[in-house]
């Protein structure tokens, strides 16, 4: 059994966390808090996929369709009046984690807090995004950055929404 470098307690990897290439467990990192449920209420159906190191390979500003859930559909009343609303969404692919590393939008070197990167320990994503139109349980958005069958967690009026 893998071993924690903070603790020294030896524990079942899905405990652990690897990062800095070293395996650091659950109690540790999250000084002991308990976890939660969060169950998805859809899921991402777009031509986006994780690229080698930063970034996708597809591109973002193509249209992304939302597939809900039935029992989302109550919930979708009058958000077709929005422009603009937030998606909040589930890194479902994550590789390793770095606390610092070069950013990809200038090369500056900074910590995951200053990142848009999907490798963070959260695995929570957030976009702001376009709503182009929807169709029974589908919504169509522009400018969606989570890749392919991503779960979707949540649905916000977005930042540049009449607020």
């Amino acid at each position: 059994m893998p071993i924690c470098t903070k603790c020294k307690n030896r524990l079942e990897v899905s405990q652990l966390e690897e990062i800095d290439d070293i395996l650091i467990c659950h109690s540790c990192l999250y000084e002991k808090s308990k976890p939660f449920k969060i169950f998805p209420i859809g899921f991402v159906e777009n031509e986006l996929a994780r690229g080698l190191n930063f970034g996708l390979k597809g591109n973002k500003s193509n249209i992304s369709k939302i597939h809900l859930f039935e029992s989302q559909k109550q919930f979708l009343y009058k958000l077709e009046d929005e422009k603009w609303i937030m998606i909040v969404y589930y890194f479902h692919k994550p590789r390793n984690i770095r606390s610092v590393f070069p950013r990809g939008l200038d090369n500056k070197n900074v910590g995951i807090f200053a990142t848009r990167t999907p490798d963070r320990l959260s695995r929570i994503g957030i976009s702001n995004v376009e709503l182009i139109k929807i169709e029974d349980l589908i919504l169509f958005v522009k400018n969606l950055d989570a890749i392919n069958e991503t779960p979707v967690l949540d649905i916000k009026l977005g930042e540049k929404s009449r607020w």
